[in-house]
């Protein structure tokens, strides 16, 4: 399988001159050691701690360990061995050089907590998505902006609904991209055992894995919801504050992506329920069975995976550049919606996201936003429009092709 460029090549290689450690987690299978094989110098090693014999000696003598493997070093899985960081740390506090270390896993609820701890200040955190469209296209366009005067200046790349479909139904996880000969179905069925049996299983708070896994269908099958505990815990059969536990389990690993609700102290009238989006749509196809990806176009959820892949597509943009994306979404007691928030110190870009060509009145939400005193950019909307065209003098229509 040959190597796909990556956009974050370049953020994690400045990281690494600048901090001793680095880490890149995220969801299985997007890539991460790939991309930090291809990335290393000569003179950096390799280890991880799928090996057994490794695993064992970084648990009992990690002075041998480091003695055997040395400096630079990659360490693949690396939250098998959480107490290895502590001595990472003795390491880099002692040693005061940058790029030692560079390290990767896949279970960021468990990395997070310990690295936190053991080694504030001295690590640069990326997270690592499912492939983006810019980066299947080789077309890096940076962190998406919705200012007019950029967005014109950009390329669109055109496609049709057939094809941002197609996209969609395909999803992001290198395996799948990249080998069309691959069988689907097997590849997701084996995915989704590794990672319920072997990451999820070794998790105190998953006691109910057949359970675990009727609570991921039903979130890919409400994708670009609100997360309303209650009614996910009558489906799946468990405790709200169960429930709770696995959105959250979800978002450490890399699977789900939650829009935070806007809120403002000038007004109690906004909803506080977060939406919550699967960041990989082809693994959210295959969980609610949409048999191909024209299907999906024409069903019932066709709307929210079009919103699904924009959000993703946005947040992408930006967490490839190792950057954090201030998005949002607007939503009050009287049920006025707006997609998506992008919010800066003080200004806010509404974003509606549509899955039609030319859709009416879909700005009609953004002048709420008036009320809170903030500069109110021009608003998009996001749809199959062909190219960028004004609605009327303060919003526009954004095709898909731009973000």
């Amino acid at each position: 399988m040959d190597y796909l460029k990556r956009q974050m090549e370049e953020a994690v290689l400045k990281a690494s001159k600048t901090f001793p450690v680095v880490m890149v987690c995220g969801q299985r299978q997007t890539g991460k050691s790939t991309m930090l094989k291809h990335l290393s110098e000569s003179d950096r090693k390799y280890v991880t701690f799928d090996d057994a014999k490794a695993r064992a000696l970084a648990n009992n003598d990690p002075n041998l360990f480091f003695e055997t493997y040395g400096y630079k070093l990659f360490i693949d899985e690396f939250q098998r061995v959480p107490s290895i960081l502590l001595e990472i740390k003795k390491i880099v506090d002692e040693r005061k050089e940058n790029g030692m270390f560079w390290l990767s896993g896949s279970q960021k609820f468990v990395m997070m907590k310990n690295v936190s701890e053991s080694l504030a200040g001295r690590v640069a955190i990326f997270d690592m998505l499912p492939l983006s469209s810019g980066e299947i296209n080789h077309n890096f366009n940076g962190p998406f902006s919705p200012e007019i005067d950029l967005l014109k200046k950009k390329q669109n790349c055109q496609k049709t609904m057939k094809e941002v479909f197609e996209d969609i139904f395909k999803g992001g996880l290198p395996q799948i991209v990249l080998n069309p000969e691959i069988d689907r179905d097997i590849y997701y069925s084996s995915y989704l055992d590794t990672y319920i049996e072997r990451d999820i299983s070794a998790l105190e708070q998953v006691g109910k894995l057949e359970e675990f896994r009727a609570f991921v269908t039903y979130m890919a099958a409400n994708t670009a919801q609100e997360l309303k505990y209650d009614s996910i815990s009558k489906v799946v059969g468990v405790s709200a504050p169960t429930i709770k536990e696995w959105i959250s389990i979800l978002e450490r690993s890399g699977i789900i992506f939650i829009l935070r609700p806007y809120s403002s102290s000038l007004t109690k009238r906004l909803v506080k329920t977060p939406k919550c989006y699967f960041l990989d749509t082809g693994l959210a196809a295959y969980l609610t069975s949409w048999p191909n990806a024209e299907t999906l176009m024409n069903g019932n959820a066709a709307g929210a995976f079009f919103e699904t892949y924009v959000v993703g597509e946005i947040l992408k943009s930006y967490t490839n550049e190792g950057k954090r994306a201030n998005l949002y979404y607007y939503r009050d007691i009287d049920q006025k919606e707006i997609d998506l928030l992008m919010v800066g110190p003080d200004s806010i870009y509404p974003i509606e996201i549509k899955k039609g060509k030319n859709p009416l009145v879909a700005d009609k939400n953004f002048t709420i936003l008036n009320k809170f005193g903030m500069n109110v950019k021009p608003g998009l909307v996001i749809c199959m429009a062909d190219e960028l065209f004004p609605i009327n003098k303060n919003n526009w229509y954004c095709p898909i092709g731009l973000i």
